[in-house]
């Protein structure tokens, strides 16, 4: 298949959106199909470049109404057999052009066009909208011919919103974006060593962007109560700080700072900053405990949760209202609740002294992690869009 994806983000730009996209189309690659992808200008990048592979087309100037001409233009030159767009609405700059380009361009479409949904939220669009923001993504899934959602939380909202002849909707889980493959001659005790880690350091590893969600301030509290009782704790800040994205992350990561200075953690918190997957992977690997205190609750559709399984990682995080079912507490993952503290501190504690614990969750997070491959997330992918060009195909028949 010629498939034609469309992203607001993509590598070098900092996202999990568009390292998802990078990691999608490679896998898809490698299975035989030619891949294009279009995504946003860069002053220092060509406008149009093959990267390994793929031809990445750098051309959107802005994700305002104006993409509709300029999208329109470049699939008729393109003539895809399928195209695909990766949906997050911090990734096309809030605005809701993409989100009505289904709607308004139908009869310009003459392939089918699917909406990958990495999330649900709305655009901004104008002051005092209100439903109609939310109305734009539900727009989005009605007017394209097939949806991809990434969990069961967004595919029950996504299908309850849509009407009983909308098109199908398909469950299509993630993966990690970072593969489990530090930089060569890698040994996790020299690693820690060089990072100024000492040997008996309880060192926590928390992996992604700093944003509201997140639930950073529950993990430094707890460290602050661990610290008290002479737990000697160190939290390690993996990755970029706050992404190119979501602005709204700048302001969240500023008082993530100003928090741990009021708890007096400045010399046990680290950062690596934004860094390659070989150094990510090191810190994964190298971390006693991942924690990620979600405020929402753990769900699957977060990259740096599936970074931490295929990484093998202990982790602690929160409950959700809509659980995963294939998280098992005390098995591949330890569940506390979101917000507090206390609960977070007791589970750090327990698994840090309990070693068996803590291989059995390690154990648990490898074999979760095999069910998320991108070799069977490409070919799921790839299934549901031949579903679709076939009954395109019959349709016109």
């Amino acid at each position: 298949m010629r498939i034609a994806m469309i992203g607001g983000e993509y590598p070098p730009t900092e996202g999990g959106v568009g390292d998802f996209t990078r990691q999608l189309s490679l896998t898809m690659l490698a299975q035989g199909h030619e891949v294009h992808i279009l995504t946003t200008k860069s002053p220092a990048l060509p406008a149009e470049q093959v990267e390994d592979g793929l031809v990445v087309h750098r051309q959107v100037a802005s994700w305002g109404w104006s993409i509709h001409g300029t999208l329109t233009r470049w699939l008729r030159t393109l003539a895809p057999d399928v195209v695909n767009i990766q949906y997050q609405t911090a990734a096309y700059e809030m605005h809701g052009g993409i989100n009505l380009y289904p709607r308004w361009q139908r009869r310009n479409l003459t392939v089918p066009l699917v909406v990958t949904f990495h999330d649900l939220l709305p655009p901004y669009l104008f002051p005092k909208a209100g439903p109609l923001r939310q109305w734009t993504v539900w727009q989005l899934a009605q007017y394209a011919q097939g949806n991809i959602v990434t969990n069961e939380s967004d595919y029950r909202q996504l299908t309850a919103a849509l009407p009983e002849d909308a098109p199908p909707v398909r469950l299509i889980p993630i993966g990690s974006n970072i593969a489990p493959q530090p930089p060569r001659g890698y040994d996790p005790a020299e690693w820690r060593q060089a990072q100024g880690f000492a040997e008996d350091d309880l060192l926590l590893g928390f992996f992604g962007f700093l944003n509201h969600s997140k639930g950073v301030e529950t993990l430094l509290e707890a460290a602050a109560r661990l610290l008290a009782e002479d737990v000697p704790v160190r939290v390690l800040f993996i990755g970029g700080r706050t992404g190119g994205s979501d602005r709204t992350n700048v302001a969240y990561a500023d008082e993530i700072d100003s928090l741990v200075t009021r708890l007096g953690l400045q010399e046990r918190v680290h950062r690596t900053g934004f860094s390659a997957p070989p150094e990510v992977s090191a810190a994964l690997m190298s971390v006693n405990l991942c924690v990620l205190p979600y405020r929402d609750g753990v769900n699957l559709r977060r990259g740096t949760f599936h970074a931490a399984l295929v990484h093998g990682c202990a982790i602690i995080t929160t409950r959700a209202e809509l659980l995963p079912e294939r998280l098992q507490d005390g098995e591949n993952v330890v569940l506390v609740p979101p917000g507090d503290a206390e609960a977070l501190a007791t589970a750090i504690r327990r698994v840090w002294r309990a070693p068996r614990r803590c291989e059995r969750l390690r154990e648990g997070a490898l074999t979760l992690s095999r069910e998320f491959s991108w070799e069977r997330i490409a070919r799921h992918t790839v299934e549901f869009f031949h579903s679709l060009t076939s009954d395109t195909t019959a349709a016109r028949g």
